[in-house]
């Protein structure tokens, strides 16, 4: 049987591990979901990256509602021949919307692309409604920084972003060893389960700037970071929030609600100043 060949620009490691495979793809299934989720893995299924199916076949067996997004042509050509009944969807994730995939909320599995895991993970966010449960592999060190818990120093944007929205776990790692070719990295995989919040409770636009600004300079403490944020330094409510204990402490010391009671400090003193979003899509 003819193979794919991986091609480095698309990120490809192709995981030829089967009971690796198995594993991944049995982590959105009923048996393995949290326990009063709600979802019961009942929901339809999109996978990222298919590659030559070794997710999907497990996916398939299980009975899911699949649908497969894979932007390499060689890759959807093999899987139309070898796999005709997965439905593929040709084409590049980051620009497709998932309403056309499901018109219902959908769980998100792949072995994602290394070099766009963090792109994914950002248009995740900008849909949590219709991803409730995501799951999958990534280069370990991202899966570990969206895990992290507050004091760690992976600790990041990504971190504070998602767990505002997902319960985050960091389920296990898998060796280079596992893939064709054998990637330069570690690799972990992990879980997101949408958790009971509706709302922050504050501006989420200026709620992202805030964790973006603080963790683009993330050496430096809040106080030094976050006072371009400031309105009015001088004012007696710039001088009481500069002042405010959290403001002594790195970004990674801080949890979501911090970040949030922050940012409703902010959203008072700047009222309807406009929010510029940082460009900062990842810690430096």
């Amino acid at each position: 049987m003819k193979e794919v060949k991986a091609k480095k620009a698309l990120g490809q490691h192709f995981l030829d591990n089967l009971d690796t495979a198995h594993r991944i793809a049995m982590t959105i299934s009923e048996e393995e979901l949290p326990a009063g989720s709600g979802y019961w893995g009942t929901l339809p299924v999109v996978e990222i990256g298919p590659g030559m199916g070794v997710l999907s076949r497990f996916l398939l067996e299980e009975g899911r509602r699949l649908k497969a997004v894979e932007l390499d042509g060689e890759s959807v050509v093999w899987l139309k021949k070898h796999l005709p009944q997965l439905e593929v969807v040709e084409g590049d994730f980051l620009k497709t919307d998932p309403a056309s995939l499901w018109d219902e909320p959908m769980a998100l599995i792949g072995n994602y692309p290394y070099n766009i895991s963090s792109q994914i993970f950002f248009k995740v966010l900008e849909n949590r409604e219709r991803f409730p449960v995501v799951a999958g592999m990534l280069q370990k060190e991202v899966a570990e920084r969206i895990c992290a818990r507050p004091g760690g120093r992976v600790r990041g944007i990504l971190s504070v972003l998602l767990q505002a929205w997902y319960d985050c776990e960091y389920l296990f790692s898998v060796g280079p060893e596992n893939f064709t070719p054998p990637p330069k990295v570690q690799s972990g995989v992990l879980r997101l389960t949408r958790n009971g919040r509706q709302s922050l409770g504050c501006d989420e636009r200026l709620f992202k700037s805030v964790v973006k600004t603080a963790f683009g300079q993330r050496r430096k403490i809040l106080r030094n970071s976050l006072s371009t944020l400031v309105p009015d330094r001088e004012s007696e409510a710039g001088r009481a929030f500069l002042a405010d204990e959290l403001m002594m402490l790195r970004p990674e010391r801080l949890d979501v609600e911090d970040f949030i009671r922050l940012t409703r400090s902010l959203q008072e003193m700047r009222g309807n100043i406009p929010v510029e979003e940082p460009e900062v899509v990842e810690d430096p």
